[in-house]
């Protein structure tokens, strides 16, 4: 028997192997085919927040999971409005990704214009899971509890402010949700980023505000800000020590944060699956559990086809929420 071993011969064995990784599909690595390239997570929040710890402490199993370099770049601006613009306005090829918290179907309903449209500009791969929301102060506020802090707020009517990494982002609403709850009132003082924001709780320039648990929790053990309530049903295991806003006698203060991937519109069936594929695996590695465990995330990794029902429907249910809220499209 001999073996052919011509230049012919070759390109068409290679032609063949390609074709067959090719039909593998998602048991490939997703960008093999390209050596060099990079997938880019636009994140249209500041460094430090509760997506971007999520982001990175998934990135080194996403990129196994991709067969990629991974990128994260943070893109904060207009509560959120700048790097999501950035994400719409890429190629639908996968190389240019995003994940998003429930400010993105937020933005209807407290901005009088967008550059994009939500919903339509955008191609949902998976909602990834839910991170808690604290309320934090500046432990130079005399409030221990939920009970002391409104106390507190209801005698000095407009003498305390809050910060929010934005007008009508989650944070922003989580903490009109608390005015509204408590019959109390205080000034909002609107930040570009989580950051800033809580830096400047810290420093006192600001009284409180919520953020999420995870990019919260340094701090608070630290004793730099002070920890009133998580605003979840029970409380998290990953602060244990933090109660609750409903075993305080404030039932109706639920409100959490979530995270979805996503990247621009007009991605193709096939790459939405493949995508959607490698996040499963990165979120399923034992690494990724444990850094989720220990921010204090929940996560549940939904179909693609879940998490376009999802965006819908949050978006009207924020609608009403804003509405409720009294906060003024700007």
């Amino acid at each position: 028997m001999t073996h052919d071993h011509s230049p012919s011969f070759l390109n068409r064995r290679q032609a063949l192997l390609g074709l067959a990784a090719a039909a593998l599909g998602t048991h490939g690595d997703l960008f093999a085919q390209a050596p060099g390239s990079v997938v880019r997570f636009i994140l249209p929040v500041s460094a430090g927040s509760g997506v971007d710890g999520i982001a990175r402490a998934a990135s080194h199993q996403l990129a196994a999971a991709l067969g990629t370099s991974v990128v994260i770049e943070n893109q904060p601006g207009a509560g959120g409005v700048v790097g999501t613009n950035a994400v719409v306005k890429a190629a639908p090829d996968g190389q240019t990704l995003s994940m998003v918290s429930n400010n993105h179907v937020i933005y209807p309903s407290v901005l009088k214009s967008l550059p994009f449209d939500p919903i339509a500009d955008i191609t949902p791969i998976t909602i990834i899971g839910a991170t808690p929301l604290v309320l934090v102060v500046n432990p130079g506020l005399p409030v221990n509890n939920m009970q002391e802090f409104v106390a507190l707020l209801k005698a000095n009517p407009g003498k305390y402010n809050f910060a929010s990494s934005g007008n009508g982002t989650i944070l922003h609403l989580a903490a009109e949700m608390f005015k509204d709850v408590t019959g109390t009132f205080s000034t909002h003082i609107p930040y570009r980023g989580f950051g800033p924001m809580l830096a400047d709780i810290v420093g006192g320039q600001v009284h409180w505000g919520v953020g999420a648990l995870p990019a919260c929790k340094g701090q608070i053990d630290a004793g730099r800000v002070r920890a009133i309530c998580v605003s979840a049903p029970q409380r998290i295991p990953a602060a244990p020590n933090i109660p609750t806003a409903v075993e305080q006698g404030f039932p109706d203060y639920l409100v959490e944060g979530w995270i979805a991937a996503a990247g621009p519109k007009g991605m193709s069936p096939d790459l939405v699956k493949r995508l959607h594929a490698a996040f499963v695996k990165a979120f399923n590695t034992q690494e990724v559990k444990d850094a989720m465990a220990k921010q204090g995330n929940t996560i549940s990794l939904t179909s693609p086809e879940a998490a376009v029902a999802h965006f819908k429907s949050e978006m009207v249910k924020y609608a009403g929420l804003v509405k409720k809220a009294g906060v003024v499209a700007q």
